[in-house]
């Protein structure tokens, strides 16, 4: 088995310059080191009974509810939604710094992109916010895999700088993202903790 850590490893990183390929790079490499699948997709599930009526489907029939009731029922199903997920990716000026062969605004945004194309892979629906003390720019929830390249662009565009307002970031995002969903907050959390917790409670509360 192939150690799929080695696909993480910030030199080999770095010498992707796309940020594009960068993501699917350690995505594939990732998935392929632990001999899974990636694809998920929808799935269906069984919801209740009814009656069968004529003109029915009998694929759906439940021949054991007919063998014990003596009476025919058709299975009805729901169907999952699949995952919604707005990625939080702060460029603020402190996310400039670091050691080694990236700095932690370059980890964050192959972090995001790399989240944003395993979503898109599972055919799942993402969105990002590039953010400081304010958005710079918000991506709406897609899930088409050309909407790669859109967040991609808003994240190389985002030059670090200013400091980060972290609660007022959290509880736009409630508002750009209003359907119920995962958010993921990649940052160094060089902000004020208390805006932080009242920004975490309030994603709490919106569920």
């Amino acid at each position: 088995m192939q150690d799929s850590r080695k696909f993480l490893r910030p030199e080999a990183i770095k010498r992707i310059s796309r940020l594009d390929l960068r993501a699917r790079y350690i995505v594939e490499g990732f998935l392929s080191g632990m001999h899974r699948s990636p694809y998920f997709g929808q799935s269906i599930e069984f919801r209740q009974h009814r009656q069968y009526a004529p003109g029915d489907d009998l694929r759906y029939v439940d021949w054991k509810v007919w063998a014990k009731q003596d009476r025919f029922y058709v299975k009805q199903f729901e169907e999952d939604t699949n995952l919604r997920c707005a990625l939080l990716c702060d460029v603020s000026a402190s996310m400039r710094y670091g050691r080694g062969a990236l700095n932690k605004y370059e980890y964050a945004c192959t972090i995001a992109a790399s989240l944003a194309y395993l979503q898109l892979r599972q055919q799942d629906a993402v969105g990002c916010v590039a953010f400081d003390e304010s958005e710079r720019m918000v991506i709406p929830l897609r899930s088409k895999r050309n909407h790669l390249d859109s967040i991609v662009k808003a994240l190389e565009m985002s030059d670090p700088r200013e400091k980060t307002d972290l609660f007022q970031i959290l509880r736009n995002a409630t508002e750009s993202y209003p359907r119920r969903g995962m958010m993921v907050l990649i940052s160094d959390l060089f902000v004020d903790r208390a805006g932080l917790f009242r920004g975490l409670r309030l994603l709490r509360s919106r569920g």
